[in-house]
């Protein structure tokens, strides 16, 4: 490539300019989950009822504050996982993007309102969706190799399963973490209108990286199964 061609080229990165995918072969083969199921990472700011698809998931168990050293080794295992995987995908000419984070959030007391539990009592499954293709025996390898690196058992906390929540409400939650409440009562108050019950665990979608996201900017799909 010629000098100039070259400084044109480097000047629409600098600029944001979106290269066409016919341009770059790699990228035109990667999957990318978030929009090849676009219904399942979309969501009103209204409350609304949705029926989600079975998916494979990877995922990882845990108990205690979002904001403790705990959930952070869980999530870092967790992603570890995942790219070791991905990486394997890639190899065989079946990339995909490391798709969003997930949160399955319970309490065991259920005669407690779950937000007054204390945060140190909260349990979640942290989960990231994953191809169909995907298979076990990448999963076992991706933890073994994550373990030689890290000198770490926890990579074999991460599991792989399907998982199909059926019926839902849901609601694009638009700010903090902290004011998700407000929009919690929002669809319970729909829920008891359309004469549904809970049927499985309170899920989130972190839509938006909070470490380089304004709080007030942040989106987060809030989903709870009906019956």
């Amino acid at each position: 490539m010629k000098c100039r061609d070259a400084l044109w080229w480097a000047l629409l990165l600098l600029i944001g300019f979106k290269i066409d995918a016919t341009l770059n072969p790699t990228e035109m083969n990667k999957l990318d989950l978030t929009k090849a199921f676009k219904s399942y990472y979309t969501a009103t700011t209204t409350p609304q009822v949705a029926v989600i698809e079975k998916g494979l998931f990877l995922t990882i168990n845990g108990k205690g504050d979002p904001n403790g050293d705990v959930y952070a080794e869980n999530l870092g295992a967790l992603y570890a996982v995942a790219y070791g995987i991905k990486f394997m995908c890639k190899k065989a000419d079946k990339d995909f993007t490391v798709s969003k984070l997930e949160g399955f959030w319970w309490v065991e007391d259920t005669s407690v309102e779950p937000l007054l539990v204390p945060r140190s009592e909260w349990y979640y499954e942290l989960a990231i969706r994953m191809p169909d293709y995907v298979t076990r025996q990448q999963l076992s390898a991706s933890v073994l190799s994550a373990e030689k690196k890290k000198q770490s058992l926890l990579f074999r906390n991460v599991d792989l399963k399907t998982k199909e929540e059926g019926k839902c409400i849901q609601l694009m939650h638009l700010g903090p973490f902290s004011e998700e409440p407000a929009s919690l009562a929002k669809m319970e108050e729909f829920m008891h209108q359309q004469g549904f019950q809970m049927n499985g665990r309170h899920h989130e979608i972190y839509l938006s990286d909070y470490r380089k996201t304004a709080p007030e900017k942040l989106k987060t799909i809030l989903r709870h199964p009906v019956k």
